[in-house]
Protein backbone atom coordinates (compact mmCIF):
# COMPACT_ATOMS: atom_id res chain seq x y z
CA UNK A 1 0.00 0.00 0.00
CA UNK A 2 1.42 3.26 -0.94
CA UNK A 3 2.21 5.87 2.05
CA UNK A 4 1.25 9.34 1.61
CA UNK A 5 4.29 10.76 2.22
CA UNK A 6 4.70 14.55 4.38
CA UNK A 7 4.33 18.20 1.75
CA UNK A 8 7.37 20.01 2.59
CA UNK A 9 8.74 20.81 -0.78
CA UNK A 10 6.53 24.24 -1.66
CA UNK A 11 7.41 22.99 -5.11
CA UNK A 12 5.31 19.68 -5.22
CA UNK A 13 1.99 21.96 -4.03
CA UNK A 14 -0.51 22.06 -7.10
CA UNK A 15 -1.34 26.20 -8.17
CA UNK A 16 -4.77 27.49 -7.44
CA UNK A 17 -6.62 28.54 -10.19
CA UNK A 18 -9.66 31.29 -9.44
CA UNK A 19 -11.94 32.05 -11.96
CA UNK A 20 -14.27 35.40 -11.15
CA UNK A 21 -15.93 37.59 -12.83
CA UNK A 22 -18.44 40.70 -10.93
CA UNK A 23 -19.18 39.35 -7.75
CA UNK A 24 -17.44 41.40 -5.32
CA UNK A 25 -18.80 40.18 -2.34
CA UNK A 26 -18.44 36.07 -3.00
CA UNK A 27 -14.98 36.75 -4.25
CA UNK A 28 -13.82 38.41 -1.51
CA UNK A 29 -15.10 35.86 1.11
CA UNK A 30 -13.80 33.11 -1.46
CA UNK A 31 -10.51 34.33 -0.86
CA UNK A 32 -10.29 35.21 2.07
CA UNK A 33 -11.10 31.32 3.31
CA UNK A 34 -8.55 30.58 1.11
CA UNK A 35 -5.59 32.96 2.83
CA UNK A 36 -6.74 30.76 5.75
CA UNK A 37 -6.07 27.66 4.31
CA UNK A 38 -2.64 25.72 5.63
CA UNK A 39 -0.39 25.85 3.20
CA UNK A 40 -1.97 28.84 1.71
CA UNK A 41 1.41 31.24 2.02
CA UNK A 42 3.34 28.34 0.10
CA UNK A 43 0.61 27.78 -3.21
CA UNK A 44 0.73 30.43 -6.14
CA UNK A 45 -2.62 31.60 -7.06
CA UNK A 46 -3.55 32.59 -10.27
CA UNK A 47 -6.46 34.66 -10.48
CA UNK A 48 -8.74 35.03 -13.55
CA UNK A 49 -10.90 38.01 -14.47
CA UNK A 50 -13.27 38.13 -17.13
CA UNK A 51 -14.12 41.05 -18.89
CA UNK A 52 -17.71 42.33 -18.80
CA UNK A 53 -20.29 41.06 -21.14
CA UNK A 54 -21.89 44.34 -20.79
CA UNK A 55 -22.13 48.12 -19.78
CA UNK A 56 -24.61 46.53 -17.20
CA UNK A 57 -21.68 44.44 -15.33
CA UNK A 58 -19.12 47.27 -16.04
CA UNK A 59 -19.06 48.58 -12.22
CA UNK A 60 -19.36 45.46 -10.77
CA UNK A 61 -16.18 44.06 -12.59
CA UNK A 62 -14.15 46.58 -12.18
CA UNK A 63 -15.01 46.42 -8.06
CA UNK A 64 -13.91 42.70 -8.21
CA UNK A 65 -11.36 43.77 -10.86
CA UNK A 66 -9.45 46.64 -7.97
CA UNK A 67 -9.87 43.78 -5.11
CA UNK A 68 -8.20 41.15 -6.47
CA UNK A 69 -5.31 43.77 -7.55
CA UNK A 70 -4.62 43.78 -3.69
CA UNK A 71 -4.71 40.43 -2.74
CA UNK A 72 -1.69 38.99 -0.84
CA UNK A 73 -1.44 35.65 1.61
CA UNK A 74 0.33 33.42 -0.99
CA UNK A 75 3.67 32.36 -2.36
CA UNK A 76 3.01 34.53 -5.40
CA UNK A 77 -0.55 35.93 -7.37
CA UNK A 78 -0.70 36.37 -10.73
CA UNK A 79 -3.76 37.89 -11.81
CA UNK A 80 -5.37 37.32 -15.53
CA UNK A 81 -7.27 40.25 -16.57
CA UNK A 82 -9.32 38.93 -20.01
CA UNK A 83 -9.72 41.87 -22.67
CA UNK A 84 -13.00 40.27 -23.72
CA UNK A 85 -15.40 38.47 -22.82
CA UNK A 86 -14.55 34.98 -22.80
CA UNK A 87 -17.95 33.44 -20.51
CA UNK A 88 -17.35 30.80 -17.88
CA UNK A 89 -17.14 27.97 -19.87
CA UNK A 90 -14.58 29.06 -22.04
CA UNK A 91 -12.64 31.01 -19.60
CA UNK A 92 -11.93 27.64 -17.40
CA UNK A 93 -11.10 25.68 -20.26
CA UNK A 94 -8.57 27.64 -21.57
CA UNK A 95 -7.32 28.49 -18.16
CA UNK A 96 -7.10 25.29 -16.74
CA UNK A 97 -5.10 24.27 -20.05
CA UNK A 98 -2.34 26.91 -19.84
CA UNK A 99 -1.79 26.42 -16.23
CA UNK A 100 -2.01 22.12 -15.65
CA UNK A 101 0.09 22.01 -18.96
CA UNK A 102 2.73 23.93 -17.02
CA UNK A 103 2.67 22.58 -13.70
CA UNK A 104 1.52 18.98 -13.91
CA UNK A 105 -1.75 19.56 -11.92
CA UNK A 106 -4.29 22.05 -10.63
CA UNK A 107 -6.43 23.11 -8.03
CA UNK A 108 -9.67 25.43 -9.57
CA UNK A 109 -11.98 27.15 -7.54
CA UNK A 110 -14.62 29.54 -8.91
CA UNK A 111 -16.00 33.31 -6.93
CA UNK A 112 -18.55 31.80 -4.99
CA UNK A 113 -16.67 28.95 -3.01
CA UNK A 114 -15.78 28.96 0.16
CA UNK A 115 -13.22 26.79 1.64
CA UNK A 116 -12.58 24.63 4.97
CA UNK A 117 -9.04 25.43 6.41
CA UNK A 118 -7.94 21.73 5.33
CA UNK A 119 -8.99 22.47 1.99
CA UNK A 120 -5.70 22.70 0.06
CA UNK A 121 -4.13 20.05 2.34
CA UNK A 122 -6.62 18.01 1.38
CA UNK A 123 -5.94 18.62 -2.33
CA UNK A 124 -2.69 18.69 -2.32
CA UNK A 125 -2.33 14.96 -0.40
CA UNK A 126 -5.37 13.56 -2.56
CA UNK A 127 -3.03 14.68 -5.94
CA UNK A 128 -0.34 13.24 -4.79
CA UNK A 129 -1.42 10.09 -3.40
CA UNK A 130 -3.84 8.78 -6.17
CA UNK A 131 -1.26 10.47 -9.31
CA UNK A 132 -0.50 6.65 -10.04
CA UNK A 133 -4.06 5.30 -9.64
CA UNK A 134 -5.26 4.97 -13.31
CA UNK A 135 -9.21 4.94 -12.21
CA UNK A 136 -9.14 8.10 -10.73
CA UNK A 137 -9.85 11.05 -12.94
CA UNK A 138 -10.44 13.95 -10.65
CA UNK A 139 -10.62 15.22 -7.02
CA UNK A 140 -13.42 17.07 -5.36
CA UNK A 141 -13.24 18.91 -2.27
CA UNK A 142 -17.22 19.31 -2.11
CA UNK A 143 -19.13 16.35 -0.77
CA UNK A 144 -23.20 16.10 -0.64
CA UNK A 145 -24.17 12.90 1.04
CA UNK A 146 -24.72 11.34 4.06
CA UNK A 147 -21.98 8.64 4.90
CA UNK A 148 -23.25 5.73 6.99
CA UNK A 149 -21.81 5.72 10.65
CA UNK A 150 -19.72 2.70 10.31
CA UNK A 151 -18.31 3.88 6.89
CA UNK A 152 -14.09 3.39 8.42
CA UNK A 153 -12.82 5.81 5.19
CA UNK A 154 -12.39 9.40 5.35
CA UNK A 155 -12.53 9.07 1.27
CA UNK A 156 -15.10 7.82 -1.42
CA UNK A 157 -14.98 6.94 -5.22
CA UNK A 158 -18.16 8.10 -7.16
CA UNK A 159 -18.39 7.99 -11.03
CA UNK A 160 -20.25 11.46 -10.97
CA UNK A 161 -18.32 14.53 -10.46
CA UNK A 162 -18.16 18.56 -8.99
CA UNK A 163 -17.70 21.62 -10.36
CA UNK A 164 -17.46 23.00 -6.74
CA UNK A 165 -13.53 23.36 -5.67
CA UNK A 166 -11.41 20.35 -7.55
CA UNK A 167 -8.41 19.23 -8.92
CA UNK A 168 -6.89 17.27 -11.43
CA UNK A 169 -3.87 16.21 -13.37
CA UNK A 170 -2.62 17.54 -16.70
CA UNK A 171 -2.92 13.59 -18.22
CA UNK A 172 -6.79 13.80 -17.19
CA UNK A 173 -7.56 17.03 -17.88
CA UNK A 174 -6.02 17.20 -21.62
CA UNK A 175 -7.65 13.67 -22.04
CA UNK A 176 -11.03 15.44 -22.02
CA UNK A 177 -12.78 15.73 -25.26
CA UNK A 178 -14.70 19.16 -25.76
CA UNK A 179 -16.70 18.90 -29.13
CA UNK A 180 -20.09 17.76 -27.91
CA UNK A 181 -20.73 16.47 -31.53
CA UNK A 182 -18.66 13.30 -30.08
CA UNK A 183 -21.68 12.71 -27.70
CA UNK A 184 -24.49 11.27 -30.36
CA UNK A 185 -23.00 8.14 -29.57
CA UNK A 186 -23.71 8.36 -25.67
CA UNK A 187 -27.29 9.50 -26.83
CA UNK A 188 -27.92 7.08 -29.85
CA UNK A 189 -26.38 3.91 -27.58
CA UNK A 190 -29.11 2.80 -25.72
CA UNK A 191 -27.08 0.43 -23.13
CA UNK A 192 -24.56 3.11 -22.71
CA UNK A 193 -27.08 5.77 -21.86
CA UNK A 194 -29.19 3.09 -19.38
CA UNK A 195 -25.20 2.25 -17.84
CA UNK A 196 -24.78 6.31 -17.25
CA UNK A 197 -28.19 6.82 -15.76
CA UNK A 198 -27.54 4.20 -13.59
CA UNK A 199 -23.85 6.14 -12.66
CA UNK A 200 -24.68 9.71 -13.13
CA UNK A 201 -28.20 10.08 -12.92
CA UNK A 202 -31.01 11.64 -15.83
CA UNK A 203 -30.25 15.06 -15.12
CA UNK A 204 -27.10 15.02 -16.34
CA UNK A 205 -27.79 13.17 -19.22
CA UNK A 206 -30.12 15.86 -19.91
CA UNK A 207 -27.82 18.83 -19.44
CA UNK A 208 -25.25 16.70 -22.08
CA UNK A 209 -28.31 17.06 -24.28
CA UNK A 210 -28.76 21.06 -23.98
CA UNK A 211 -25.38 21.15 -24.02
CA UNK A 212 -25.30 19.52 -27.16
CA UNK A 213 -28.55 22.43 -28.36
CA UNK A 214 -26.96 24.64 -26.90
CA UNK A 215 -29.72 25.71 -24.24
CA UNK A 216 -26.45 25.56 -21.90
CA UNK A 217 -22.61 26.31 -21.70
CA UNK A 218 -21.21 23.78 -19.04
CA UNK A 219 -17.82 22.58 -19.32
CA UNK A 220 -18.02 20.54 -16.30
CA UNK A 221 -20.76 17.91 -18.11
CA UNK A 222 -18.46 17.54 -20.68
CA UNK A 223 -15.54 16.56 -18.73
CA UNK A 224 -17.93 14.25 -16.75
CA UNK A 225 -18.97 12.64 -19.36
CA UNK A 226 -15.62 12.01 -20.84
CA UNK A 227 -14.67 10.54 -17.36
CA UNK A 228 -17.98 8.45 -17.72
CA UNK A 229 -16.36 6.92 -21.02
CA UNK A 230 -13.14 6.19 -19.85
CA UNK A 231 -14.74 4.59 -16.62
CA UNK A 232 -12.98 6.73 -13.86
CA UNK A 233 -14.09 8.07 -11.24
CA UNK A 234 -13.47 10.86 -8.58
CA UNK A 235 -12.14 11.15 -5.13
CA UNK A 236 -14.69 12.74 -2.01
CA UNK A 237 -13.91 13.57 1.04
CA UNK A 238 -16.75 12.10 3.41
CA UNK A 239 -17.33 15.74 4.72
CA UNK A 240 -17.39 18.87 2.39
CA UNK A 241 -14.10 21.11 2.67
CA UNK A 242 -16.48 23.21 0.48
CA UNK A 243 -19.40 25.47 0.58
CA UNK A 244 -21.16 27.18 -2.31
CA UNK A 245 -22.54 30.84 -1.61
CA UNK A 246 -23.43 31.56 -4.86
CA UNK A 247 -27.11 30.18 -4.83
CA UNK A 248 -28.63 34.09 -4.19
CA UNK A 249 -29.23 34.37 -8.03
CA UNK A 250 -25.94 36.33 -8.82
CA UNK A 251 -24.35 33.45 -10.84
CA UNK A 252 -24.25 32.28 -13.95
CA UNK A 253 -25.74 28.75 -14.03
CA UNK A 254 -26.35 29.14 -10.09
CA UNK A 255 -30.23 30.12 -9.67
CA UNK A 256 -31.50 30.86 -6.23
CA UNK A 257 -31.47 28.98 -3.34
CA UNK A 258 -31.01 29.51 0.34
CA UNK A 259 -31.42 26.15 1.51
CA UNK A 260 -28.15 25.13 -0.91
CA UNK A 261 -26.23 27.92 0.73
CA UNK A 262 -26.78 26.99 4.41
CA UNK A 263 -27.28 22.84 3.76
CA UNK A 264 -23.61 21.40 3.72
CA UNK A 265 -21.94 23.57 6.45
CA UNK A 266 -17.36 23.25 5.88
CA UNK A 267 -16.22 20.87 8.57
CA UNK A 268 -12.88 21.97 10.21
CA UNK A 269 -12.10 18.24 10.46
CA UNK A 270 -8.79 17.19 8.47
CA UNK A 271 -9.45 14.38 6.16
CA UNK A 272 -6.96 11.69 6.45
CA UNK A 273 -6.03 10.13 2.94
CA UNK A 274 -4.58 6.01 3.47
CA UNK A 275 -7.68 4.68 1.58
CA UNK A 276 -6.30 2.33 -1.80
CA UNK A 277 -8.75 2.83 -4.46
CA UNK A 278 -12.19 0.36 -4.36
CA UNK A 279 -15.78 0.94 -4.91
CA UNK A 280 -18.11 0.94 -1.94
CA UNK A 281 -21.43 -0.31 -2.76
CA UNK A 282 -23.35 1.21 0.05
CA UNK A 283 -21.64 4.14 -1.15
CA UNK A 284 -23.31 3.72 -4.49
CA UNK A 285 -26.66 3.24 -3.62
CA UNK A 286 -26.57 6.23 -1.71
CA UNK A 287 -25.83 8.42 -4.51
CA UNK A 288 -28.18 6.10 -6.65
CA UNK A 289 -30.85 6.88 -4.52
CA UNK A 290 -30.14 10.87 -4.05
CA UNK A 291 -29.57 11.06 -8.24
CA UNK A 292 -32.55 9.24 -8.79
CA UNK A 293 -35.28 11.12 -6.82
CA UNK A 294 -38.91 10.85 -8.04
CA UNK A 295 -41.09 13.91 -9.52
CA UNK A 296 -43.28 13.16 -6.06
CA UNK A 297 -40.25 13.20 -4.12
CA UNK A 298 -39.18 16.30 -5.14
CA UNK A 299 -42.28 18.02 -4.50
CA UNK A 300 -42.32 16.20 -0.94
CA UNK A 301 -38.93 18.11 -0.64
CA UNK A 302 -40.26 21.19 -1.26
CA UNK A 303 -43.15 21.41 0.40
CA UNK A 304 -40.72 20.71 3.09
CA UNK A 305 -38.68 23.39 2.80
CA UNK A 306 -41.33 25.34 2.94
CA UNK A 307 -42.95 24.62 5.87
CA UNK A 308 -39.77 25.27 7.61
CA UNK A 309 -39.50 28.74 6.70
Amino acid sequence: MKVMSEIKNDDNLAPIVLFVYNRPWHTQQTIEALQKNELANESELFIYSDEAKNEDARKSVDEVRNYIDSVDGFKKVTVIKREKNWGLANSIIDGVTKIVNEYGKIIVLEDDLVTSPYFLKFMNEALEFYADEEKVFTVSGYSDIDIPADYLDEVYFAHISTSWGWSTWKREWNSVNWDINSYDKIMDNNDLYIDFIKKVGKPRLQMLKMQKDGKIDSWAVRRLFTQLLQSKMTIFPIFSLVSNIGHDGSGVHCGKDENLNKKYLLTNKEIKIFAKFKINNRINKIIFKKNHITLLQRVINKLKRVIKK
